[in-house]
């Protein structure tokens, strides 16, 4: 398998879902990104550049969400996407890395279909709905039914990453709100709304794979308390970034490395 991502198109339920690959490990790696306005397909590069250090030990997939996204879309009904994906492509018994929205597909998919996912890893998500989340998510949509894209651009930067990032790098907030619009406005609102209905809270006692799970304390989006619970009621690990925010996975130095450690380490 070449270093070099590229990307299949898997026929899921009636639409197509992006999946990049590349690496050259034995091991199947599975990702599972968050609420994004930009699919993986054209952000190819960067994405193999961002995860390069798993490539050694691991074949990379990382999942974008299907093409066709319908009105009652819910967090399981995308799970159920990447399962068939999964089975496409012959992935079994892979290490799944699920953030945010990812995350909480990623408990659906370890819930209901065990022999998919051998270890797992819950970034900066949550098992249910809270009223972080619902805020995060009315205030998203509200501004793009306005038609308000800069106004949506800074409250997701502001809401995702810590104080401290802001004030170092925030002269980019123009561009980033300027670069903010979705491809597909309504593809991504019924994304955003799919977020409201993750309800895994009461099931995760059937989660059976060794799990780590990743929070922020200054988690604007989904709270540091969401990783907390879930933690809990596991009872697994907990790694907790206390001066940072959702976008945790990008101002930690150390985030993908803690990742891949767990992973070597219960692959032995």
């Amino acid at each position: 398998m070449s270093l070099l991502p590229r990307c299949r198109s898997i026929p899921v339920h009636g639409t197509e879902l992006d999946c990049l690959i590349f690496g050259r490990g034995k091991k199947p790696l599975v990702i599972l990104p968050g609420l994004s306005t930009r699919n993986v397909r054209p952000a190819g590069l960067m994405l193999s550049f961002m995860y390069h250090s798993f490539t050694k030990d691991f074949t990379v997939y990382i999942m974008d969400k299907p093409r066709h996204i319908p009105e009652s879309c819910t967090v399981a009904d995308l799970a159920d996407s990447c399962a068939a994906a999964m089975d496409a492509l012959g992935l079994e018994k892979a290490c799944v890395l699920g953030v945010s929205l990812g995350g909480m597909m990623a408990q659906e998919l370890a819930i209901k279909q065990p022999e998919l996912v051998s270890s797992l890893v819950l970034g900066l998500t949550a098992a249910r709905t809270n009223p972080s989340i619902e805020s995060s998510i009315s205030r998203w949509l509200g501004s793009m039914e306005r038609g308000d894209f800069a106004a949506f651009g800074r409250d997701m930067m502001e809401s995702m990453y810590s104080a401290s990032y802001l004030k170092k790098y925030g002269f980019m907030l123009p561009v980033a709100a300027a670069l903010s619009r979705p491809k597909d406005l309504g593809r991504f609102m019924r994304l955003a709304n799919a977020c409201l209905t993750c309800s895994s809270f009461d099931r995760l006692e059937n989660i059976s794979c060794s799990t780590l799970v990743i929070g922020a304390g200054q988690d604007k989006v989904v709270s540091g308390e969401a990783s907390v619970e879930i933690a809990e009621k596991l009872g697994c690990t907990l790694h907790m970034y206390d001066k940072l925010g959702h976008a945790a996975y990008d101002e930690a130095g150390d985030f993908n490395k803690r990742v891949l450690d767990f992973f070597l380490e219960e692959a032995e």
